[in-house]
């Protein structure tokens, strides 16, 4: 659901076109994405179209336009040395006037919940057009990824009003550590502003397809910067519903299209100790159908020990027990019905987008299961069987059995 719209400048000296994201709901909290330096490409479409999946009407203007309307550049050197002649020709006082003429414009739209307030996500050139955008705009909330100059405009940091979020890199050149320095010096006063650096990542790392993007520092960003739209913004989903839902579908009707249904359109799955699930829909509703959801013994059951409930993402600690009469491929494939009985602790760390399920990692002892099912002979192993759950339950059972020294430590 998405669309181009136009906005007039504030200064009455033309108009500029914006590329608009609209959640599937048709609605939801406001937020202007401020565009790299390479203008707005497809990568700032589809960072809007992201956003718009967790529940925001995401709109990226064009901020090049004073220079050139419609700049669309790629990563290539060419591509490269254009974007920094338009960086260099920008104009941040009229980027920040169009910035609120689209914070203007954006109150207006009929998708758009006004009583929120409005964000604003920038990433590069927009990852410094965010800290001045809190300076001088009435946006709630700014998150800036990896902007540069910052240390010298730290005199308007007293105008800041609302949430401010800054995502830098360590080995970021254009923002080096003597940098960061300085702005966290300055801006640590201020209780509402956050200031993040990741570790080992340089400039771009949460550029999807970049030669600097580093999943792992995107990802930790990226959940962030949701907690705080979320905390500030909005909206606010019952993920611990969404996920019991999703699991009722799983083991309870064993329905594979309504387990599909509470999911994003390309959603993955993952359990860690074999490596099974699937990665896009098409996959990963092979693997519900053939592998899991009609697989799995008929008293299989899931027992809720502990839920931890983030902005964005679910931590489940559950035991689950099954009696292994039918081959259980995911967790223990290639191995035929031994009829015996197994409890495993077990955790599961959900992720989502909006109102669905963007992905799931699934932990349990791989070891442990196959002492239950005997196929592994855990004399002189350190490894335990069912013990592992019942311990969890219990936690005044024997502790340090599988320790030979421990009883040698005894009165020290």
């Amino acid at each position: 659901m998405s669309r181009t719209l136009t906005i007039p400048a504030l200064d009455g000296s033309g108009s500029f076109s914006a590329y608009v994201a609209v959640p599937a709901s048709g609605h939801g909290p406001g937020i202007v994405i401020a565009q790299e330096i390479f203008g707005v490409n497809a990568n700032m479409r589809a960072t809007a179209d992201l956003y718009a999946e967790e529940g925001y009407v995401a709109i990226v203007p064009d901020l090049f336009w004073r220079q050139k309307p419609g700049i669309e550049l790629g990563y290539t050197p060419a591509d490269f040395e254009q974007a920094i002649g338009y960086f260099q020709g920008f104009d941040l006082d009229k980027g920040i006037e169009d910035i609120q003429a689209t914070l203007n414009l954006l109150r207006t739209l009929p998708e758009v919940e006004t009583s929120v307030g409005q964000g604003l996500v920038g990433f590069c050139l927009g990852g410094r057009l965010a800290y001045f955008a809190a300076c001088r705009t009435d946006v709630s909330v700014a998150v800036g990824y990896y902007g540069m100059g910052i240390e010298h405009a730290l005199d308007e940091a007293p105008k800041i009003k609302g949430r401010l979020v800054l995502h830098f890199a360590e080995l970021d050149g254009y923002c080096d550590a003597a940098a960061r320095a300085t702005i966290t010096e300055a801006l640590a006063p201020n209780k509402r502003i956050e200031i993040y650096t990741y570790p080992g990542v340089e400039h771009a790392f949460a550029r999807l397809g970049g030669m600097h993007f580093d999943k792992l520092a995107s990802m930790m960003a990226q959940q962030r910067t949701i907690a705080t739209l979320k905390r500030e913004l909005g909206p606010d989903y019952d993920l611990s519903a969404l996920w019991d839902k999703h699991c009722e579908y799983e083991f309870g009707t064993r329905n594979v299209e309504d387990t599909m249904a509470t999911m994003v359109a390309e959603p993955y799955v993952n359990h860690i100790p074999t490596m099974t699930g699937g990665v896009g829909y098409k996959q990963l509703y092979r693997f519900y159908k053939n592998h899991f959801v009609h697989g799995n013994p008929p008293d299989m059951a899931l027992r809720p020990l502990s839920r931890t409930v983030g902005s964005n993402q679910l931590v489940d600690e559950f035991i689950m027990s099954f009696t292994h009469t039918t081959e259980v491929d995911w967790m223990l494939p290639g191995i035929a019905p031994t009829g015996r009985k197994v409890e495993l602790p077990m955790l599961g760390v959900v992720r989502f987008r909006g109102d669905k399920l963007c992905h799931e990692h699934i932990y349990w002892d791989q070891a442990s299961a196959l002492v239950q099912i005997g196929v592994l002979d855990p004399a002189g192993l350190p490894v335990a069987g069912a013990e592992t759950a019942h311990k969890l339950i219990d936690e005044t059972l024997p502790s340090n059995t599988l320790m030979a020294r421990w009883k040698t430590s005894e009165g020290t």
